[in-house]
């Protein structure tokens, strides 16, 4: 199951950093029930209702609190992962070795099977051990799963908790047998990185798209983190045959201005999706407004809540933050939709087909595409036709240049139950524009710089150029006398059209920052240091 499906619950174990935990209770109870494992009800009650850390959360009715022992904080990595036979059938969980010496966290997926009745599998005798840890696995829903390779360290001969040794191919088949991964895909451990999980950088935010954290250029963990992205979207398609769409999203430095070694490890990637909320760590102002703004453009009408990580409750110095602590359990009835979005286009004659994916147990009734060019003004229905083998479709019709076009699906069961997608719909949405053909001409005008934030700045820099992607740029950086102070950067945009650069090496003062295309055109905006 992908994190981004619907979800029932949401796990957390009530242990150290309770501000926090009391933080991600406040928001997730209003999106699915949250079970908290704890050794004393009243005294996290208590804690919950209490008018200090953040005011009483008032409605506490979706909260079980589940008397059960556990050794740590860290859910994400030894609470069970979700399986559904069938793909939508049964909802199963799955339990692998957990890697630490925590024998009491290794039980919490068996308690909290039990008192969800969900039959737990597990991983955890040979001649099927496997030794794993959520905060170093993520999957598209469709097959495809991402990890560090420290899966292979610790199945391997110098593995500390494994009973068998496992090469690669025995690691690629026990994760298909037992939750229908086909294709495993495994990266260079980062240098920098003492627990290796991938959650710490990286995620996927849907089967298409993977977000990144993004290093100044040349320092910490940077120049692996590029040598493993560039890998992946060099040899690797997502689940539709296509590259994988980059979403970047700055590191943070520490408060001196340090990054990991000497610093601790702080992420924005560690988040965690509970069905309509986003739940994002947080650290400082001038860099969470960049991140929870990218978040934001990316996720349309999910509610993207800051949780702080890094001041009086200092969880990030353990290296861990909000994903890492939270663990979700999907829903007993999933009414699956898959989708590619539709990219931007220079079409304005021929309608845009569309196709998705869709499963439930009891087989799919009828799905609509809703669409418009104006989400005020509410959307548009068309019927989806079964084309057989859960695959639909429907088109929009064409538009003329300069358009922008916002759909989504629904899909109703022959059991009755409805679902959208993106989850969030209609408050969110997928987007794409149609294009004027006469600005493809070359020479016809310069980039433009749509956004330019936050400005001022005293560091990372996010610069966005719409109709300048997947195309060369370079960026330079001019004083008052017209002299270039710094190069930017060089080289194509990624899919998001932002490229992100730091300018924290420069002295204060305004600064003209000049962005010039492929054709030599160029666009200019004055920025404050």
């Amino acid at each position: 199951m992908a994190e981004w499906e619907e979800v029932q619950s949401l796990v957390i174990t009530w242990t150290s950093f309770p501000g926090i935990l009391k933080q991600i209770v406040r928001h997730a109870v209003g999106e699915c029930e949250v079970i908290i494992a704890c050794e004393d009800q009243s005294e996290v009650l208590a804690y919950l209702q209490n008018p200090e850390f953040g005011g009483p959360i008032e409605d506490l009715s979706r909260v079980t609190y589940l008397a059960a022992p556990f050794n740590s904080i860290w859910a994400r990595d030894y609470f069970a992962e979700n399986i559904y036979a069938n793909e939508v059938d049964s909802l199963l969980l799955l339990d692998w070795i957990y890697n630490r010496p925590r024998p009491d966290d290794d039980e919490l997926s068996d308690a909290v099977g039990a008192a969800k009745d969900v039959v737990v599998y597990s991983t955890t005798q040979a001649p099927y051990d496997l030794v794993h840890t959520g905060g170093n696995f993520m999957c598209d829903g469709a097959a495809t799963a991402f990890s560090s390779e420290l899966v292979l360290d610790e199945n391997g001969a110098d593995g500390e908790f494994n009973q068998t040794i496992r090469d690669e191919a025995g690691v690629d088949q026990v994760m298909q047998q037992f939750m229908g991964i086909d294709r495993y895909i495994k990266m260079a451990t980062l240098p920098f990185d003492g627990i290796h999980h991938i959650d710490m950088h990286m995620k996927l935010l849907d089967e298409e798209t993977l977000l990144v954290g993004q290093f100044p250029t040349g320092q910490s963990d940077g120049p692996q983190l590029e040598q493993n992205i560039s890998a992946v979207l060099a040899q690797e398609d997502s689940h539709f045959g296509d590259p994988y769409r980059l979403v970047r999203i700055p590191m943070p430095p520490s408060v001196s201005g340090n990054f990991p070694p000497d610093a601790s490890y702080r992420t924005y990637a560690n988040n965690v999706f509970i069905n309509g909320t986003l739940l994002v760590p947080t650290y400082r102002t001038e860099y969470d407004t960049t991140a929870l703004r990218i978040l934001r453009e990316e996720l349309p009408g999910y509610n993207v809540v800051g949780i702080d990580c890094d001041s009086e409750q200092n969880i990030i110095g353990q290296s861990g933050a909000i994903h890492c602590i939270t663990k979700t359990i999907g829903v007993a009835d999933p009414l699956l939709i898959r989708h590619q979005r539709l990219a931007d286009t220079y079409e304005t004659i021929n309608d845009y087909p569309v196709s998705a994916y869709l499963r439930h147990r009891s087989g799919i009734a009828f799905a609509t595409l809703y669409w418009t060019t104006d989400t005020a003004s509410g959307f548009a229905s068309v019927p989806m036709t079964d084309q057989g083998a859960g695959n639909w479709s429907a088109s929009i019709p064409a538009q003329s240049a300069d358009s922008d076009v916002f759909y989504y699906v629904q899909g109703i069961s022959n059991s009755g139950k409805v679902q959208v997608r993106p989850l969030v719909a209609p408050a969110g949405w997928w987007h794409f524009r149609v294009l004027d053909i006469s600005a493809a001409i070359p020479d016809a005008r310069g980039p433009v710089i749509a956004e330019l934030f936050p400005n001022p700045t005293s560091s990372i820099l996010v610069v966005t150029v719409p109709d300048a992607a997947d195309e060369r740029v370079d960026v330079v950086l001019q004083d008052a006398l017209g002299r270039t102070v710094q190069h930017l950067y060089s080289g194509t945009l990624p899919a998001d059209h932002r490229v992100m650069v730091d300018i924290s090496a420069l002295p204060e003062a305004p600064y003209l920052l000049v962005v010039t295309n492929k054709y030599g055109r160029s666009a200019q905006r004055v920025i404050k240091r």
